[in-house]
Order: C-alpha cells, then sequence, then structure tokens
C-alpha cells in the first residue's frame, strides 16, 4: 500500500468524511482531469459546437428583434436563427445526457479503482475499462434518474406552495436524493450488483444515516458550488467587460465575429465546469458510501482483525 494512500473503507463522522474529501481532492485532482481530459475530448469539441449553434442562435434572434425594420428582412431570417437555436438545444441535451453517462461512471470507477489498487498509480485505460464493463448497467441507472428527478420536481412545486418550511423540506429531499442516487451507484458498481439491488442498498444505506448523508452532500455541495463560482470569476468578468464594450460602444455583435467567439468559448466553459463540478460531487458520495458500508458491515476492521490473529 503506497504511503499517502488515503484508506476509503473507514467508519467516518461527519467532520472526517468533509477533511477526507479535500484530502482526496488535493491528491487526485490531477489524476482525475487527465482522465477527465482524454475520455471527454469529442464530447467537449462537440459541447463547443453546440455552445456555437446556441449563441449564434439568440444572439441573431435578439439583433433581428431590436432592428428597426425588422418586418422588412423578412420571416426567412428569424427562422434561420430559429433553426441555430434549436439544433443547437437538441445537439446540447444529447451531449449533456451522453457526458452526464460517462463522467457519473468515470468519477465513480476511478474511486473504486484507487479503493481496490490503495494508489492511484493505475493507468487511466484501467478506469474506462472498469466502466465499460458495467455500461449497460450504467445506462440503465442513468435512465431512471430521470423520472426520479421528475418525480422531486412535481414534489418540490407542491411543497413550493408551503412558506418556509416548504423550502427546507424542498432542500432536506434534494440532498437525500443526490445521496441515494449517488450512493446506490457506487454499491452497484463496487459489487457488480443489478440496477435495483444497488438502488435497494443504497436506501438502506442512507436512510438509516439520514442526517449525516444530508448533511454531507449539503455542506460539501455548497463548498463545491463555491469552488465553481470562483473558477469562473475571470471568464466571467473577461465576458462582463466585453460586453460592457458592446453596450458602449454600439458595437453590431450580430455580424462581429468576435463577439461570436468570445460568447461562444464562455458558454462552452461554464458547461464544461458544469459537467466537472459534476464528477467532484460523485466523489463525495464515494466517500460517503466507503464510510457508511464500514459502519454497517465492519468489512475492513474484521479483516485487521484476522491480519492481528495471523500475525500472532
Amino acid at each position: 500500500m503506497a504511503d499517502n494512500y488515503i484508506p476509503l473503507r473507514v467508519n467516518r463522522d461527519f467532520g472526517d468524511i468533509i477533511t477526507t474529501y479535500f484530502d482526496f481532492f488535493k491528491q487526485n485532482i490531477k489524476k482525475f482531469t487527465n482522465v477527465f481530459l482524454s475520455y471527454n475530448g469529442i464530447f467537449l469539441v462537440s459541447l463547443l459546437i453546440a455552445s456555437y449553434l446556441l449563441v449564434s442562435g439568440f444572439i441573431g434572434l435578439i439583433a433581428y428583434e431590436s432592428a428597426p425594420n425588422n418586418f422588412a428582412t423578412g420571416a426567412q431570417l428569424e427562422e434561420k436563427y430559429m433553426i441555430y437555436l434549436a439544433a443547437g438545444g437538441i445537439l446540447f441535451f444529447v451531449i449533456f445526457i451522453m457526458v452526464l453517462v460517462l463522467n457519473y461512471a468515470l468519477a465513480s470507477s476511478y474511486m473504486i479503482k484507487y479503493e481496490s489498487t490503495e494508489n492511484n498509480e493505475f493507468d487511466k485505460k484501467e478506469v474506462w475499462a472498469y466502466t465499460k464493463s458495467q455500461f449497460g448497467n450504467i445506462l440503465v441507472f442513468i435512465l431512471l434518474m430521470i423520472p426520479i428527478w421528475f418525480v422531486f420536481f412535481i414534489v418540490s412545486i407542491i411543497f413550493a406552495f408551503i412558506p418556509i418550511v416548504g423550502l427546507f423540506v424542498q432542500y432536506i429531499l434534494q440532498f437525500f436524493l443526490t445521496s441515494w442516487l449517488g450512493v446506490s451507484f457506487y454499491d452497484m458498481l463496487q459489487n457488480k450488483k443489478g440496477v435495483t439491488d444497488g438502488l435497494g442498498e443504497g436506501w438502506n444505506l442512507v436512510t438509516k444515516n439520514f442526517w449525516k448523508s444530508v448533511g454531507v452532500n449539503f455542506i460539501l455541495g455548497l463548498l463545491i458550488g463555491i469552488l465553481m463560482m470562483i473558477t469562473l470569476i475571470i471568464p466571467g468578468v473577461l465576458i462582463g467587460v466585453y460586453t460592457f464594450h458592446v453596450v458602449e460602444n454600439n458595437v453590431d455583435y450580430s455580424t462581429s465575429v468576435v463577439s461570436t467567439v468570445i460568447y461562444t468559448l464562455g458558454t462552452c466553459l461554464f458547461l464544461i465546469i458544469a459537467v466537472y463540478g459534476q464528477c467532484l460531487s460523485q466523489f463525495v458520495n464515494g466517500i460517503l458510501y466507503y464510510s457508511l458500508h464500514e459502519k454497517t458491515y465492519n468489512i475492513n476492521t474484521r479483516i485487521k482483525i484476522e491480519q492481528i490473529g495471523k500475525s500472532e
């Protein structure tokens, strides 16, 4: 075992889980980023194309609507921008689902390989091979997440009509759902179970440790969100300054190549950071999963006791 390996199968309390997450993050951020970029290349290019279509559609429609003689230009130009917008939206939705499936699995497989090898010296191809070996279950699981989140959305709307209390209930349900699905996904991949078995075990682990699961996802979700916002400060400021320049100097952004490039890159960067943030969030549930699993089954503790018995 490597000296700097962080044991994951440990029954940790709330504070220790948060501390362990950041220790794991610091140790593995470079290696996982390499995995992320290696297997997301084609999707990142696709997101760039989708961003271009969305930006071109939005800019074109805004310019068309604000033009004093827009009726004279005919409906053909408006239809062109609507096609851009629709094509960009459809492409983005398809790519988003594919990226969600891939990176939800890559982050989980990475942590599973880390735990099984007790180091981070494994090749990135091993992470992909582990993901590919269970791709069927992964796809079914992600598809099941869609109706589950849809039901949550309906329930959230209902609770939205309840002042104050409804808001708290919404957040509790949201972080419970995040914990349940994340922990279930890890159990399914780690033990190569079926989707329903994984969901059942995840439900068992999370409901028995309800407030710890909700609290960990709330605190670390908040901190990851702040980290992502900080990451977006520089490009956000640059885009804001450029937008101010456009407005103050009456730049014709509808025909400006620079405007299209800047807004396209800004949109694409935002989407990439959002996807990467999802990976970091899944690491949270990985550490939570191993902690809850060890608390329930004491696997690592039993192994250590057996080793002590053999050495004696």
